[in-house]
């Protein structure tokens, strides 16, 4: 897979060796305990753990120390996230003094629609777990933002007056929030000169003719930021992720992903050390790819009627990864590395996703009122693609139409497509509708998935695979097909490719250890791949109902 070029080196972080000395009498380890620092936000944090707690019970003394909730917390360590919670801490390598880096989960955004008394709508992007208060101060500042001074008097939704401290998650996500303002004040114009910035699509190749919505969205983050309506990078993540506006300013339109704000990368905003091989927060995948599997992950959900996705055709696919592509953007509210002197030569490039308004995500409620066909949908993808990041905090939940149905988003593919699969990661694994089997209709679909015809449609727009990004490919729709004819359901299929513990491999890894030991010298990717099917057969055939 093509990546843009990301400068590494390794970083010693010579404040974070200075604190050990600080904390020198924390460190005598007795037993099985030992002292460890969390850096975040700038701060170092020691804590005593023992060897034998789990990552989920670090989180856990990390929320009752410091009141980061477990759910928003990742934890990285050597250029690796900690991703499995019932994982020991010595199954990670972590030893007494080692510094851990804790980020935090993008924060769940929530479209408030605010009424104004004279009639004017105005959307909201804000954090669900904030209170009104803090919506109060966004309608404020964003009014300065439109060049209107909008003072708030009181809000009400319903009829009923909005407490400042009530939470905003209280307030019900389709419901239209009235605003009392004492007066719209015109504020004296000033002239500003402009910064320079412009955003186009990175098109490889003269045939490709991008779909409409795609265009929308690019013109719509053209319009925001010609009328002054700079990037907002989130302040939480492992990586710089920048919410782009509308002409307006009133609503988020698009997600703005740069290679080189990844984690790991040169100029991450997150203090994330540089990765010193080039090896991202997943095993198998590589810093300043991420925005690459975000566009083909768009590529390869494939329309549900029409087959493989066309040239033109921009429709949400069959498990709705909302429209994304490459484009190359330059404005100096993106992030620079310390000492970095902007410049309009300066060019960020990354991925550009269609902002999708929701209610939140799957984090925040429990599985069993999600539709079966709704999480199934997200299983074809997420074992077609041997996702290494699914998790439920990157499903997005919305409704539609009028009774309101559930429909689930799937957002976050930068991890999709390794080279291997020891990091494959599905949280809906444990949840009810996985042990359901799959409907006539996804099992229709299934079947006319082709692989071949996936590499080719990706190295048609630019993104060549590499030979071991591809054979995961191959070998993961290999599993999906299979399992499908032999009536398993997505728990036995995703339970085939998960590790049940970190340093136990998976039946899939097991398979192709197994196919690589027979390997004769000269033997083709085709006899590989053969030997591989072969193995697979003999392990299905145990779990076939």
């Amino acid at each position: 897979m093509s990546a843009v070029d990301v400068a590494l080196s390794p970083v010693q972080d010579e404040s974070v060796r200075s604190t050990r000395h600080i904390y020198g009498p924390l460190a005598l380890c007795t037993n099985e305990s030992i002292v460890i620092y969390i850096t975040v936000a700038g701060s170092v944090i020691p804590m005593r753990v023992l060897e034998s707690d789990s990552i989920g019970e670090v989180k856990l003394k990390i929320q009752t120390s410091k009141g980061f909730v477990v759910k928003m917390q990742k934890l990285i360590f050597g250029g690796r996230e900690l991703a499995r919670n019932e994982s020991l801490v010595k199954d990670y390598g972590v030893s007494n003094g080692n510094v851990l880096h804790l980020v935090l989960k993008i924060s769940d955004l929530l479209v408030i629609t605010v009424r104004t008394t004279c009639g004017k709508e105005f959307e909201f992007p804000v954090d669900r777990h904030q209170d009104i208060g803090y919506l109060k101060r966004t309608i404020l500042k964003k009014g300065k933002d439109f060049g209107e001074e909008l003072k708030v008097h009181e809000l009400f939704c319903n009829g009923e007056k909005l407490e400042d401290k009530k939470l905003i998650d209280d307030v019900t996500a389709d419901a239209v929030i009235h605003l009392l303002v004492q007066k719209f004040a015109k504020v004296r114009a000033k002239h500003v000169e402009r910064d320079v910035q412009f955003l186009e699509p990175i098109v490889v190749n003269p045939n490709i003719e991008l779909p409409s919505n795609i265009w929308d969205m690019i013109s719509s983050v053209c319009d925001g930021l010609t009328k002054g309506n700079r990037p907002i990078r989130s302040s939480e993540g492992s990586g710089g992720t920048y919410f782009m506006q509308d002409g307006s300013g009133n609503k988020y339109v698009a997600v703005f992903k740069p290679v080189d704000e990844e984690p790991l990368a040169v100029n991450n905003p997150q203090g994330l050390p540089l990765s010193t091989n080039g090896e991202g927060l997943k095993r198998g995948t590589r810093v300043g790819e991420g925005a690459f599997r975000e566009v083909a992950a768009f590529l390869l959900d494939h329309p549900r009627k029409r087959g493989h996705r066309s040239l033109s055709n921009g429709e949400i696919g069959f498990s709705g990864v909302p429209p994304t592509a490459m484009v190359q953007c330059l404005h100096n509210g993106f992030h620079h590395h310390n000492g970095f002197e902007w410049s309009s030569e300066y060019i960020k490039f990354g991925s550009l996703q269609l902002f999708m308004k929701n209610e939140g995500n799957c984090e925040d409620r429990g599985p069993g009122e999600f539709p079966v066909e709704e999480v199934h949908k997200i299983t074809v993808f997420d074992i077609r693609t041997a996702n290494a990041d699914r998790h439920a905090g990157n499903i997005l939940v919305s409704r539609e139409g009028e009774k309101g149905r559930i429909v689930l988003t799937p957002i976050d593919h930068g991890y999709c497509l390794p080279e291997n699969f020891e990091d494959c990661t599905f949280d809906w694994l444990y949840w009810p509708q996985a042990r359901q089997p799959y409907s006539p209709e996804t099992i229709e679909y299934i079947k006319s998935l082709d692989a071949e015809q996936d590499i080719n449609l990706l190295k048609f727009y630019g993104l060549d695979l590499s030979v071991e990004c591809a054979r995961t490919l191959r070998i993961s729709t290999m599993l999906l097909k299979k399992g499908v004819e032999r009536g398993l359901t997505p728990f036995d299929i995703g339970s085939i490719m998960c590790r049940e513990t970190l340093n136990n491999e998976s039946v899939i890894e097991e398979i192709v250890r197994t196919a690589q030991d027979s390997m004769l010298p000269g033997m083709t990717e085709a006899a590989f791949l053969e030997t591989v099917s072969t193995l697979m057969d003999i392990k299905l055939e145990k779990l076939k109902i």
